[in-house]
């Protein structure tokens, strides 16, 4: 099915840097919860991601990535899941992050 432009248009993808990862034990699959600045207008949000066959904590501290930013909110077990990290899925469910080449502004919209 094909999106029109405008739908398009309606989703926020933005730049944020993750400033706290901690593990989460009580997901139904192996995953991180983790704290994102994205900025002075839409601030910090955080999320869950199931990222941990690809990186250790340490390695997603200070880190850019991109998320969509204007889905609802979504309850997952006792944790409130603000935003959506985005990433490419690999064949065995493995996520690689999506992220600017280069450090730039928080927040910033991607078009």
């Amino acid at each position: 099915m094909d999106l029109t432009w405008t739908e398009f248009e309606k989703v926020e993808m933005r730049v944020g840097t993750i400033l706290e990862v901690n593990d989460f034990p009580e997901a139904n699959k192996p995953a991180y919860q983790l704290t994102i600045d994205f900025g002075n207008v839409i601030g910090i949000r955080k999320t869950s991601a199931q990222i941990t066959k690809r990186y250790q904590k340490e390695a997603l501290l200070n880190r850019q990535i991109v998320a969509v930013v204007n889905f609802p909110k979504k309850q997952i077990g006792k944790f409130m899941s603000e935003c959506l990290v985005l990433g490419a899925v690999g064949e065995e469910g493995d996520v690689i992050l999506l992220a600017p080449d280069f450090k730039i502004e928080n927040g910033l919209r991607i078009g």
